[in-house]
């Protein structure tokens, strides 16, 4: 297998077609992928379809955008620096977005299928909530479990009598991704991951994708990792293009390195709950600028300092916490 390829943040997030399936790694408002949001949003993508565990400010942004034409996870928001995601609402309310409403582990579970090859897992959990009620099957509703996307099941699940106790189950079908995009402290030039602190679903959405970007803090000699091999995540065998950006993950935090810009977060929120909102905000901090670098060059070394961690902590004893 030809060894992951260095390049630019441009050209690997230029190798993302219309119309794929996306999925990103991390959780909520930590370790997300933002330089690769702002630049699908920069290269103007449209009709991606997202599957995730749980969305956060960054599919927020992308559906803001104009980039997404399918949602589908179990939940999008901002924690504590803004609740929910108010573009997907907005999308959706008028219509302008199709989305399929999940619970947590019936996602998880899809990608999980995804990652060990298999085409479902099954699981007694939420059996009884409202998101398997058939009214709710909106991919199905609006025509599209035909069988001609492969990545749109014809069923959105099936119950399943299983022969060894007669119970009732529940079957989700396997999601399997183009496309895996995951922010991490380090990578080897051969593409050995190594993620410090919660790992999340990473692993399950790394494996069930076709392909995987990989944006790092830092490149590193593989030799450094390989000292350590129980403190690596997954071998490269599995990652295609490898970019090297610090503060690549901000607005969200990144364990070890830096915090989440809460006030940022928090502003994006209460600046995007218009379209209108959203387009100027969108010019000032994507369009208005030329790349990340610009971007963090607008937001200044001072900001950035402020939200760096205490290495021997893992977090910053400086921030104030407990309040918005």
């Amino acid at each position: 297998m030809a060894r992951p390829k260095i390049v630019s943040l441009t050209e690997a997030v230029g190798q993302i077609n219309d119309g794929d399936m996306l999925t990103f790694g991390g959780f909520t408002v930590w370790r997300r992928p933002m330089a690769a949001i702002y630049e699908l949003i920069r290269q103007k993508k449209r009709n991606l379809h997202l599957v995730e565990v749980n969305g956060g400010t960054h599919d927020d942004m992308l559906v803001g955008a104009g980039c997404v034409g399918i949602w589908e996870s179990s939940w999008c928001g901002h924690e504590l620096y803004g609740k929910f995601g108010s573009n997907l609402a907005r999308k959706i309310e008028k219509g302008e977005i199709l989305y399929e409403d999940w619970a947590h582990i019936h996602i998880l579970n899809r990608l999980t299928a995804g990652s060990k090859g298999l085409p479902f897992l099954p699981t007694y959990s939420a059996m009884g909530c409202d998101m398997l009620n058939p009214e709710n099957d909106n991919l199905g509703k609006a025509g599209l479990r035909d069988g001609s996307n492969p990545h749109i099941g014809k069923l959105k699940y099936a119950m399943y009598q299983e022969p060894f106790t007669n119970s009732e189950i529940v079957l989700v079908p396997a999601a399997n991704p183009d496309w895996c995009i995951t922010h991490v402290q380090m990578v080897g030039a051969e593409g050995t991951v190594r993620v410090d602190g919660l790992k999340f679903s990473d692993q399950e959405v790394i494996k069930a994708s076709k392909h995987n970007i990989i944006i790092a803090e830092q490149v590193v000699p593989e030799e450094y990792l390989r000292r350590e091999p129980t403190r690596n995540m997954i071998g490269g065998y599995l990652v295609d293009y490898i970019v090297e950006q610090p503060w690549g993950a901000h607005p969200t935090g990144l364990y070890g390195v830096h915090e989440p810009d809460g006030e940022f977060i928090s502003n994006f929120f209460k600046a995007t709950r218009t379209q209108e909102g959203f387009d100027q905000w969108a010019e000032e901090w994507i369009f208005g600028v030329k790349d990340f670098q610009e971007y963090l060059s607008k937001l200044g070394v001072t900001r950035l300092e402020s939200l760096k961690a205490n290495p021997a902590l893992g977090y910053s004893s400086t921030m104030k916490r407990g309040s918005r």
